[in-house]
């Protein structure tokens, strides 16, 4: 077993202690790991095999920090998911070099999970992508469906901010999804909406 091969294994082995599961029964994590390696094949064809190990990498052990053990509100929102970023990429890193990927290949790959160089990279790029097209091919309804109570303009500005973070080509293939028609409405709305004023 060659080095990629291994660490898929030892990641796979990671997701498989989700204690989340799938309509399909299997663990939460691994199933939407399997969707961040498919969107990032499709965004880079020619996706070495070091990229599409991080795009599994994306929410690496997520499950073992919850949302809960952070402030509630936005500040403790954004604490909770920078946390997130720093843990997830030296856990693949650990990963990656445990199975006997190369130093710089584990290194680029933890940028990547980290967030690091975010429109720059095309690597973090890469993955902001695929992980914009799970939530919007996938996960949006349900998301739509437990916020019911939110008034549509709050919908726009979360589809918006979703916009804002994606490459042209990633807009490309988003528009092309097979959404619900409400959604589709809002996320052409949204894709299409200038944004808001800033305030003074």
């Amino acid at each position: 077993m060659d080095a990629y091969a291994c660490a898929r294994e030892s990641i796979d082995s990671v997701h498989s202690a989700d204690p989340q599961r799938a309509p399909d029964g299997r663990p939460a994590e691994l199933v939407y790991a399997e969707r961040m390696e498919a969107w990032a094949g499709r965004l880079v064809p020619d996706a070495p095999p070091i990229l599409r190990l991080a795009a599994r990498c994306q929410h690496l052990e997520r499950w073992s920090v919850p949302r809960t053990s952070y402030p509630d509100g936005k500040l403790g929102y954004f604490a909770w998911r920078k946390s997130l970023y720093h843990r997830q990429a030296e856990r693949a890193r650990q990963l990656l070099l445990a199975a006997g990927v190369a130093d710089s290949e584990a290194a680029d790959a933890a940028n990547w999970v980290a967030k690091s160089g975010l429109k720059t990279n095309p690597g973090t790029q890469a993955l902001e992508d695929a992980a914009c097209l799970v939530f919007l091919e996938n996960e949006i309804g349900a998301f739509a469906a437990q916020h019911a109570a939110y008034p549509r303009e709050k919908f726009v500005d979360i589809i918006r901010k979703t916009w804002r973070k994606m490459s042209r080509g990633a807009h490309e293939l988003a528009l092309g999804l097979p959404l619900a028609p409400a959604i589709a409405t809002l996320m052409q709305e949204a894709a299409i909406a200038p944004d808001p004023p800033k305030s003074t």
